[in-house]
């Protein structure tokens, strides 16, 4: 499956548009976490554990995403975006694109 930020894929023409997918995932957040994360707000530096997170929750987010483009018949999903929101202690991420047919 391919996947892109953007609106086409080069050396590929679009022959159907199959409509708009997404995927999700809550993630909570520890508390070692917060508080290591809280100390190193203080002191500066990267805080890796809320990367792995973000990362780990970015990346099954778009594993569903394509999920719903395959069981669609989609070939690829274009114009993906990813977005992120906090909200009592967890972290919401979500992706959306558009699913589309390749010829």
């Amino acid at each position: 499956m391919i996947v892109t930020t953007t609106p086409s894929i080069e050396g590929q023409r679009i022959t159907g548009y199959l409509g708009i997918v997404t995927g999700e995932t809550v993630s909570g957040i520890n508390m070692f976490r917060d508080i290591g994360a809280g100390i190193r707000n203080l002191v500066g530096g990267r805080s890796s554990g809320y990367e792995e997170e973000m990362q780990r929750a970015r990346n099954e987010a778009l594993g569903e995403m394509c999920e719903r483009a395959e069981r669609l018949g989609a070939d690829a999903v274009v114009g993906v975006s990813v977005g992120y929101e906090t909200f009592e202690g967890m972290i919401m991420t979500s992706t959306t694109g558009t699913a589309v047919t390749l010829g």
